[in-house]
């Protein structure tokens, strides 16, 4: 395994190093619904979205703990920009499974950026040297900085094949008119008819051809725990600045700091406690499967179900807490300006995402009753 030390420091040095100019261009971010063309070579030239790349390929292949920590550390300085980095390098272990000349093709290039979406009314038709290919893709967070674009057939009965276009094209379809992770610019795609050739395809169900146990993990999962940390830096970030925001704010017909306030001093605790209990269950949980998997070669059902579990938790709570700082903020946090504002619309679109539907406690509980999981996991 790559260490991630090289010239340039660890992963996490990178990641705190550039943190305050994604803080500084938050505005941008979220106001023109995209990383700045500038910032985002910045982290591509900082190997951000390869962290998960094999090391046979030049990626950093990490530690999945040191990963998430790499996350947090983003979101924390803003979600979008958080979320774009996870969404980007989870996806990278796609590369694990493609055939060699498409993993260098696509891989092998240090700029390379792939975005993906889930698959509507696609057709993928099997012609003389390649695929006749339709359809639409949603939610394809990170395409304005992409190079590549990955559409998932979804025929019926077919076994799963992904096509790797490159971004020019495809035609981009402006859907996301949101509030919250704005700045993740989560567009829609569309082809009709356009050939790809076979060396640009590949399926999706064979197993890893990269040695690491993060290649042995579902896809899925590494999602669902990436995006947890990306909640847990969007609720530090609130609940710092809430406890800052306390310190020095007086209320209206009151002489004293809300610091001093008795139901104030409680609200911040069970917000604390809520946060360091999801970020706890989170690492606790992947670093005792993460040892299990590299011991053993192999992930079990359980290990998946507690995968979900702390995944979901961490993202559900962060909401809570990120609630619980809102709340405290008073008229003032209902401003687009202010901090807590932004921090709350993004909490909530995090929890509308797949990876954080509160319907995963239940496949988690029918697993902890002796029932078949019957969700996603």
């Amino acid at each position: 395994m790559n260490s991630g030390v090289n010239e340039r420091g660890t992963p996490l040095a990178r990641a705190r190093a550039v943190a305050p100019r994604i803080r500084a261009a938050a505005d941008e971010i979220d106001e023109g619904r995209r990383i700045p063309q500038p910032l985002a070579d910045e982290l591509i030239d900082l190997g951000m979205f390869r962290l998960l790349v094999p090391s046979s390929l030049g990626g950093e292949q990490m530690d999945w703990l040191d990963y998430l920590d790499v996350v947090r550390t983003i979101a924390y300085a803003d979600a979008s920009v958080g979320w774009c980095i996870n969404q980007g390098a989870v996806f990278a272990t796609t590369s694990c499974r493609a055939p060699t000349a498409l993993a260098d093709e696509v891989w092998r290039d240090p700029r390379t950026v792939v975005a993906n979406g889930p698959p509507q009314g696609v057709t993928s038709e099997s012609v003389p040297g390649g695929y006749r290919l339709s359809g639409r893709w949603n939610f394809s967070s990170g395409c304005r900085h992409a190079n590549w674009m990955a559409a998932l057939n979804a025929d019926r009965g077919a076994p799963p094949r992904l096509h790797l276009i490159p971004k020019d094209q495809v035609r981009f379809v402006d859907a996301w008119q949101v509030q919250g992770l704005r700045g993740t610019g989560s567009f829609s795609f569309e082809v009709k008819d356009l050939f790809v050739p076979d060396s640009r395809t590949m399926p999706l169900n064979v197993p890893p051809y990269a040695d690491g146990a993060i290649y042995l993990t579902p896809q899925g999962l590494l999602f669902a725990c990436g995006f947890g940390c990306v909640a847990l830096g969007n609720a530090r970030a609130a609940i710092d600045s809430t406890e800052e925001f306390a310190s020095d704010k007086r209320p209206r017909f009151g002489s004293r700091p809300l610091s001093q306030d008795p139901v104030v001093q409680q609200a911040v605790g069970k917000a604390e406690a809520i946060w360091r209990g999801a970020k706890a269950l989170l690492h606790h949980t992947v670093g005792e499967v993460w040892d299990a998997i590299r011991a053993r070669g192999a992930i079990t059902l359980q290990e998946r179900v507690e995968l979900r579990m702390a995944g979901t938790h961490a993202i559900r709570e962060s909401a809570r807490a990120v609630d619980i700082c809102y709340n405290l903020s008073g008229s003032s946090s209902i401003f687009a300006d202010r901090a807590i504002q932004r921090r709350f619309q993004d909490a909530h679109v995090i929890t509308q995402q797949v990876q954080g539907r509160e319907a995963h406690y239940e496949t988690v509980g029918q697993f902890f009753v002796g029932e078949e999981p019957r969700g996603v996991i």
